[in-house]
C-alpha cells in the first residue's frame, strides 16, 4: 500500500511545551490526523517524535511511504546517511539517541523516502500539521517527554 505521511513539531522556547502534528493518507482512501503535546521537550525531537509516531501507526509492513517534512534535521540525516554512522558508532555523542533507536524498526518495517518541503509556505498539509502541533503544545494536560526530562542537562540533544 502507498502512504502520504506529513508532519511537523513545534516547542516553544526551545526547549519549552511542544507538540506535533501527522497527517497520515493511504491510497485506499484512509485518512488520519494525529498530535500530542509534551510539557518539555524540542523542536527537533518534536519533528522526529512525529515521523516516528507516524510509521509506527501504519500496522501492515512493507508499505511504500513517503515522508513529507519540512525539518533538514530529519530529512539529511537519514537521505544523507548520518543516521547509519550514528548507528555504526553505537550512537556514541548522538543528539537524541533514544529518539534514533526508536526510529530505526519504525523505518525498517517499510519501504521509506523522505520529501523534505518548505515549512510555512502554504503546503496545505504541512500547514495543517503545524496547527496541530502548536495546539497541541498548548493543551492543558501535556505529556511528559521523559527522556528529555531525565537528561536534558547533559547536552544530549539537539534543539
Amino acid at each position: 500500500m502507498k502512504v502520504h505521511i506529513f508532519t511537523d513539531g513545534a516547542a516553544k522556547g526551545n526547549p519549552g511545551p511542544g507538540g506535533f502534528g501527522i497527517v497520515l493518507r493511504s491510497e485506499r482512501g484512509h485518512h488520519k490526523e494525529v498530535a500530542r503535546g509534551y510539557r518539555l521537550t524540542t523542536n527537533n525531537r518534536m519533528e522526529l517524535l512525529a515521523v516516528i509516531v507516524a510509521l509506527e501507526m501504519l500496522k501492515g509492513s512493507q508499505d511504500e511511504v513517503t515522508v513529507f517534512s519540512d525539518s533538514r534535521y530529519v530529512v539529511d540525516s537519514v537521505e544523507q546517511g548520518w543516521l547509519w554512522n550514528w548507528q555504526r558508532k553505537g550512537f556514541e555523542k548522538t543528539k537524541n539517541a533514544d529518539l534514533w533507536r526508536r526510529f530505526i524498526p519504525a523505518y525498517k518495517r517499510h519501504k521509506v523516502k523522505f520529501q523534505w518541503i518548505k515549512g510555512h509556505a502554504g503546503h496545505k498539509e504541512n500547514e495543517r500539521c503545524d496547527q496541530m502541533a502548536v495546539a497541541a503544545a498548548d493543551l492543558p494536560v501535556l505529556l511528559v517527554d521523559e527522556e528529555y526530562e531525565k537528561l536534558k542537562d547533559t547536552g544530549m540533544f539537539e534543539e
